[in-house]
Protein backbone atom coordinates (compact mmCIF):
# COMPACT_ATOMS: atom_id res chain seq x y z
CA UNK A 1 0.00 0.00 0.00
CA UNK A 2 1.05 3.55 -0.98
CA UNK A 3 1.46 6.21 1.54
CA UNK A 4 0.67 9.32 0.38
CA UNK A 5 1.27 12.56 3.01
CA UNK A 6 -2.15 14.81 3.11
CA UNK A 7 -2.07 16.80 0.31
CA UNK A 8 -2.14 20.25 2.43
CA UNK A 9 1.40 20.13 3.47
CA UNK A 10 4.00 21.02 1.07
CA UNK A 11 6.14 17.92 0.36
CA UNK A 12 9.45 20.44 0.30
CA UNK A 13 8.52 21.03 4.35
CA UNK A 14 8.90 17.74 5.42
CA UNK A 15 12.40 17.09 7.36
CA UNK A 16 15.37 15.12 5.91
CA UNK A 17 14.29 12.20 8.24
CA UNK A 18 10.25 13.10 7.12
CA UNK A 19 11.69 12.64 3.74
CA UNK A 20 14.16 9.40 4.61
CA UNK A 21 10.69 7.16 6.03
CA UNK A 22 8.44 8.49 3.16
CA UNK A 23 10.63 7.69 0.26
CA UNK A 24 10.59 4.51 1.74
CA UNK A 25 7.10 3.83 2.50
CA UNK A 26 5.66 4.38 -0.56
CA UNK A 27 7.66 1.69 -2.50
CA UNK A 28 9.05 1.75 -6.12
CA UNK A 29 6.99 2.58 -9.16
CA UNK A 30 9.61 3.54 -11.78
CA UNK A 31 7.31 4.85 -14.14
CA UNK A 32 5.71 6.61 -12.03
CA UNK A 33 8.80 8.21 -10.37
CA UNK A 34 10.09 9.63 -13.52
CA UNK A 35 6.90 10.84 -14.69
CA UNK A 36 7.27 12.87 -11.38
CA UNK A 37 10.79 13.78 -11.75
CA UNK A 38 9.75 15.04 -15.20
CA UNK A 39 7.33 17.29 -14.52
CA UNK A 40 9.00 18.85 -11.61
CA UNK A 41 11.72 19.72 -14.26
CA UNK A 42 9.41 20.73 -16.60
CA UNK A 43 7.65 23.36 -14.05
CA UNK A 44 10.47 24.91 -13.01
CA UNK A 45 11.91 25.11 -16.83
CA UNK A 46 14.56 22.97 -16.24
CA UNK A 47 14.01 20.64 -18.80
CA UNK A 48 11.33 19.11 -21.49
CA UNK A 49 11.38 15.87 -21.24
CA UNK A 50 8.64 13.03 -21.97
CA UNK A 51 7.15 9.52 -22.22
CA UNK A 52 6.73 8.44 -25.97
CA UNK A 53 3.39 7.53 -26.85
CA UNK A 54 3.00 3.68 -27.26
CA UNK A 55 1.84 2.83 -30.75
CA UNK A 56 -1.83 1.70 -30.74
CA UNK A 57 -3.10 -0.73 -34.49
CA UNK A 58 -6.50 0.44 -34.35
CA UNK A 59 -8.72 -2.31 -35.50
CA UNK A 60 -12.48 -1.84 -34.93
CA UNK A 61 -14.00 1.40 -34.60
CA UNK A 62 -18.04 2.16 -33.92
CA UNK A 63 -19.78 5.38 -34.45
CA UNK A 64 -22.54 5.34 -32.36
CA UNK A 65 -23.58 9.20 -33.23
CA UNK A 66 -22.19 10.51 -35.84
CA UNK A 67 -20.34 13.19 -33.49
CA UNK A 68 -18.87 10.50 -31.59
CA UNK A 69 -16.43 7.45 -32.45
CA UNK A 70 -15.44 4.56 -30.09
CA UNK A 71 -12.55 2.24 -30.63
CA UNK A 72 -13.90 -1.29 -29.66
CA UNK A 73 -10.77 -3.15 -31.13
CA UNK A 74 -7.25 -2.91 -30.84
CA UNK A 75 -3.70 -3.86 -29.64
CA UNK A 76 -0.40 -2.59 -29.03
CA UNK A 77 2.38 -2.21 -31.44
CA UNK A 78 6.01 -3.05 -30.64
CA UNK A 79 7.42 0.17 -29.45
CA UNK A 80 9.55 1.48 -32.20
CA UNK A 81 12.36 3.02 -29.91
CA UNK A 82 13.06 4.13 -25.88
CA UNK A 83 10.59 5.32 -22.70
CA UNK A 84 11.69 8.22 -22.85
CA UNK A 85 13.48 11.94 -24.82
CA UNK A 86 13.66 15.61 -24.52
CA UNK A 87 16.21 18.47 -24.41
CA UNK A 88 18.44 19.16 -21.43
CA UNK A 89 21.13 22.58 -21.31
CA UNK A 90 20.35 22.14 -25.56
CA UNK A 91 20.98 18.64 -25.03
CA UNK A 92 18.95 15.56 -26.43
CA UNK A 93 18.43 13.08 -24.14
CA UNK A 94 17.60 9.45 -24.88
CA UNK A 95 16.74 6.48 -22.29
CA UNK A 96 14.96 3.48 -21.80
CA UNK A 97 13.67 2.57 -17.80
CA UNK A 98 13.21 -0.84 -16.85
CA UNK A 99 12.97 -2.44 -13.03
CA UNK A 100 14.06 -5.91 -12.22
CA UNK A 101 13.41 -7.67 -8.80
CA UNK A 102 16.68 -9.69 -9.03
CA UNK A 103 20.33 -9.04 -8.58
CA UNK A 104 20.81 -8.93 -12.57
CA UNK A 105 19.19 -7.31 -15.91
CA UNK A 106 18.14 -9.82 -18.06
CA UNK A 107 18.20 -8.99 -21.82
CA UNK A 108 14.98 -10.70 -22.40
CA UNK A 109 13.69 -7.35 -21.11
CA UNK A 110 15.18 -4.91 -23.69
CA UNK A 111 14.89 -5.43 -27.71
CA UNK A 112 17.13 -5.40 -30.35
CA UNK A 113 15.89 -1.89 -32.12
CA UNK A 114 16.16 -0.44 -28.68
CA UNK A 115 19.52 -1.15 -28.53
CA UNK A 116 20.43 -0.05 -32.06
CA UNK A 117 18.36 3.51 -31.38
CA UNK A 118 20.54 3.92 -27.85
CA UNK A 119 23.45 2.82 -30.23
CA UNK A 120 22.38 5.83 -33.04
CA UNK A 121 21.80 8.44 -30.47
CA UNK A 122 25.01 8.45 -29.37
CA UNK A 123 27.13 8.33 -32.70
CA UNK A 124 25.11 10.75 -33.25
CA UNK A 125 26.49 13.32 -30.02
CA UNK A 126 23.17 12.56 -28.28
CA UNK A 127 22.69 11.59 -24.33
CA UNK A 128 21.84 7.90 -24.69
CA UNK A 129 21.27 5.41 -20.96
CA UNK A 130 19.24 3.18 -19.35
CA UNK A 131 17.47 3.83 -15.91
CA UNK A 132 17.55 0.65 -14.10
CA UNK A 133 15.34 0.14 -11.25
CA UNK A 134 16.58 -2.84 -8.32
CA UNK A 135 13.24 -3.01 -6.86
CA UNK A 136 14.08 -5.61 -3.98
CA UNK A 137 17.03 -3.27 -2.90
CA UNK A 138 14.98 0.37 -3.61
CA UNK A 139 18.40 1.66 -5.70
CA UNK A 140 17.75 3.04 -8.84
CA UNK A 141 21.05 3.65 -10.97
CA UNK A 142 22.11 5.68 -14.39
CA UNK A 143 23.98 3.48 -16.73
CA UNK A 144 25.67 4.83 -20.31
CA UNK A 145 23.98 2.97 -22.68
CA UNK A 146 27.42 2.21 -24.33
CA UNK A 147 28.10 -0.29 -21.44
CA UNK A 148 24.59 -1.84 -21.95
CA UNK A 149 24.84 -2.40 -25.71
CA UNK A 150 28.89 -3.85 -25.45
CA UNK A 151 27.37 -5.95 -23.05
CA UNK A 152 24.34 -6.93 -25.28
CA UNK A 153 25.97 -7.41 -28.31
CA UNK A 154 28.92 -9.70 -26.65
CA UNK A 155 28.41 -13.74 -27.35
CA UNK A 156 27.28 -15.25 -24.89
CA UNK A 157 26.29 -12.71 -22.46
CA UNK A 158 22.56 -12.71 -21.54
CA UNK A 159 22.04 -10.37 -18.73
CA UNK A 160 24.30 -7.71 -16.42
CA UNK A 161 24.70 -8.37 -12.84
CA UNK A 162 23.97 -5.68 -10.43
CA UNK A 163 27.85 -5.56 -9.34
CA UNK A 164 28.74 -4.21 -12.89
CA UNK A 165 25.85 -1.89 -13.05
CA UNK A 166 26.84 -0.31 -9.83
CA UNK A 167 30.49 -0.31 -10.66
CA UNK A 168 30.03 1.34 -14.49
CA UNK A 169 26.48 3.01 -13.04
CA UNK A 170 25.39 5.84 -11.31
CA UNK A 171 22.91 5.64 -7.81
CA UNK A 172 20.16 8.25 -8.81
CA UNK A 173 19.30 10.02 -5.75
CA UNK A 174 15.40 9.53 -4.67
CA UNK A 175 13.52 12.32 -2.62
CA UNK A 176 10.68 14.26 -2.92
CA UNK A 177 10.88 17.04 -5.62
CA UNK A 178 11.72 15.45 -7.56
CA UNK A 179 11.39 11.58 -6.78
CA UNK A 180 14.09 10.91 -8.72
CA UNK A 181 16.94 13.41 -9.66
CA UNK A 182 18.77 11.58 -12.60
CA UNK A 183 19.24 14.71 -14.30
CA UNK A 184 22.45 15.92 -11.63
CA UNK A 185 23.85 12.40 -12.78
CA UNK A 186 23.81 13.79 -15.96
CA UNK A 187 25.35 17.34 -14.54
CA UNK A 188 28.22 15.57 -12.71
CA UNK A 189 29.13 13.10 -15.82
CA UNK A 190 28.22 13.95 -18.87
CA UNK A 191 28.13 17.81 -18.58
CA UNK A 192 31.23 18.31 -15.76
CA UNK A 193 33.79 18.37 -19.30
CA UNK A 194 31.75 21.46 -20.32
CA UNK A 195 31.37 22.98 -16.96
CA UNK A 196 35.35 22.58 -16.46
CA UNK A 197 35.67 24.48 -19.98
CA UNK A 198 33.22 27.05 -18.56
CA UNK A 199 34.16 27.72 -14.64
CA UNK A 200 31.81 30.57 -14.46
CA UNK A 201 29.12 28.49 -15.44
Amino acid sequence: MVHYPNKKKDLTSFTPHEQKRYTGMRGMNLEEDITMSNKYYLERDIAVIYKKPTPVQIVKVDYPKRSAAKITEAYFRKPSTTDYNGLYKGYYIDFEAKETKTLRFPFANIWDHQINHLDAIKRHGGIAFIIIAFTTLNEVYLLDASYMIEKYRSDGVRHIDYDYIKEKGHLVHQGYAPRLDYLSVIDRYYLKEEKNENPKK
